[in-house]
């Protein structure tokens, strides 16, 4: 499958897309770039993207995984706790459509600020 990399400036994270029509029409509409938004250890930002949302979406998510919130319409990279995880989960904000596997680790972007700006790109 296709794999894409998101570029904050300071980092980079790349990423391996998921056979499903969220990661289909995320790539249709790449490149983009869009402000990110930073809530508990999560990364998430808008997307020029509007898709259901699918069987299987759920909000409590393993790091690693990414996510496309529907109601956004955004992208969200969870790494860690949220402000309403419990027990030491990353849970979202609502139910997500998870379309890629992150190829790096995560925790990086605990480095990226609030309104840095993301660049998203298919590399292969």
């Amino acid at each position: 499958m296709a794999r894409v990399r998101f570029d904050f400036g300071s980092t980079t994270l790349d990423a391996t897309l998921l056979d499903s029509p969220t990661a289909e029409a995320l790539v249709a509409a790449l490149p983009f770039t869009a402000s990110v938004l930073v809530w508990g250890d999560e990364v998430y930002f808008e997307v020029p993207v509007r898709a259901p949302l699918e069987p299987g979406a759920r909000a409590v998510v393993t790091p690693g995984e990414i996510a496309y919130w529907p109601d956004g319409p955004a992208i969200a990279i969870g790494y860690g706790r949220t402000p309403i995880s419990q027990d030491g989960e990353t849970r979202l904000a609502a139910p997500c459509n998870l379309f890629a596997r992150a190829d790096d680790d995560v925790r990086t972007l605990a480095t990226v600020p609030a309104g840095a700006r993301v660049t998203v790109i298919r590399i292969d």
